[in-house]
């Protein structure tokens, strides 16, 4: 009969739950920090892309491409909605380098695209929005990773808002409107502003689902890549509010 007075015949099973709980906790950090170290890495390659592709205002490279006609500046407009297409749609058949490649292609090509900023902006204006978007960006995406609220059922809702978004930009094409411009701004920051902490949750969920795989490499250039595009995108509909226009 087995001595219940014992404390050996409990310690046990207990100090294992805990070692499995610390390996687990540890393995989350590290899955964690990989991904923003892949999506802060990302912005930086972009950011200096874009920078060096614009220097030199008027006769730099990014005004020789996109103030002139031609078909090379909607090529490059257009490049990293393939990029996310394929990592997204295609990611199964990638392996885990070929997907670490195509992000970091994907921020180098977003850079050529966002090269504009420094010509329409401020250098002032576009660092202060910048560390507004990361100061905004890291309290979001603290909420959603310690946060017990299932925050799912938002996502379906913020994904049908970028849809429209996008239908109100490619509308706002022809209409030009100033007001209309505005108002899409100022609803692509809040969906934005959701989607960072509605991102940072599912990534951390799904943590659980490919730990110990041979996908969770992979699991991790995704997630670096929502939460890169939360980013650019909150920082470019809030540019339109703070930036200040170049005479």
């Amino acid at each position: 009969m087995a001595n219940w007075s014992d404390p050996r015949t409990t310690a046990a099973p207990i100090t294992r739950t805990r070692t499995r709980d610390m390996a687990r906790d540890e393995g989350l950090r590290s899955y964690m920090l990989s991904v923003y170290n892949y999506m802060a890495s990302g912005v930086l390659l972009t950011g200096i892309v874009a920078l060096l592709f614009s220097w030199g205002g008027a006769s730099s490279p990014a005004a020789a491409v996109f103030l002139q006609p031609g078909p090379l500046k909607y090529l490059i407009m257009f490049s990293p909605l393939i990029f996310v297409m394929v990592m997204s749609f295609g990611i199964n058949r990638l392996s885990t380098t070929a997907a670490q490649g195509l992000f970091w292609a994907f921020a180098a090509v977003m850079g050529l695209s966002m090269s504009t900023i420094f010509l329409r902006y401020t250098g002032g204006s576009i660092a202060l929005t910048f560390f507004s978007t990361t100061a905004a960006f890291l309290a979001l995406s603290l909420y959603g990773y310690t946060t017990k609220k299932d925050l799912t059922g938002f996502g379906t809702f913020l994904i049908m808002g970028v849809v429209g978004l996008i239908v109100a930009s490619l509308l706002n094409l022809f209409f030009q409107s100033g007001m209309l411009s505005l108002v899409i701004s100022g609803v692509g920051v809040l969906l934005f502003a959701g989607l960072t902490a509605y991102d940072t949750q599912r990534i951390k969920n799904m943590y659980y689902q490919v730990a110990g795989t041979d996908f969770a490499g992979k699991a991790v250039i995704l997630g670096a890549l929502s939460l890169y595009l939360d980013f650019v995108n909150m920082f470019q509909f809030l540019l339109s509010f703070m930036g200040g226009n170049r005479d």
